[in-house]
């Protein structure tokens, strides 16, 4: 039996649905009493990095839908959630917005270069492809990561995300 080889459409955005559905789920944990908690001084607020998080999906909108993005004129991302309820309809709103734009991505964009400026100052041309990768999927993960270890140190259980977790120790694949 022959199998269908994935489009190139298909590979770039292979894990996309799945980060996603495993980033609700860590923000939905988040406890919204806690969000002006944080491990250290240095360190984002709980609310302001779940915040955060939640826009990501929006970034990765911009990065496939759009060959540049200008801090000058880009209306700035909220900073505090309300609670989380406005926490998790950041996230749902954005992540509806990238669905719709990957469902128009035209895939002879990959290879393109994508531009982050301010104004008429260029801060950086990268492909496309290697600020989808970097900036938009592995950051969302990275603070994602970084929301599991805050409700660690608050004892707030830990969901699973590749595999089980101290508070999930069945052996889960998802």
């Amino acid at each position: 039996m022959e199998s269908k080889l994935p489009s190139l459409k298909e590979i770039f955005f292979w894990d996309l649905e799945r980060e996603l559905t495993v980033t609700r789920k860590v923000l939905e944990r988040l406890p919204e009493e806690k969000y002006g908690w944080k491990p250290h001084d240095k360190s984002m607020s709980l609310g302001r990095l779940g915040l955060h998080v939640a826009t990501m999906p929006d970034w990765t909108r911009v990065t496939i839908a759009q060959d540049e993005l200008d801090t000058a004129t880009s209306p700035p991302p909220p900073i505090e959630p309300k609670d989380r309820n406005d926490l998790l309809a950041t996230f749902d709103r954005s992540v509806a917005a990238l669905r719709e734009a990957v469902g128009r991505f035209d895939p002879a964009k990959i290879g393109g270069s994508w531009t982050l400026r301010n104004g008429s100052h260029i801060m950086t041309t990268q492909p496309r492809a290697t600020v989808y990768r970097i900036w938009c999927i592995n950051h969302m993960v990275h603070h994602r990561a970084q929301l599991c270890l805050y409700l660690r140190l608050l004892n707030i259980p830990v969901p699973t995300v590749y595999f089980n977790t101290a508070d999930d120790p069945s052996w889960v694949f998802e």
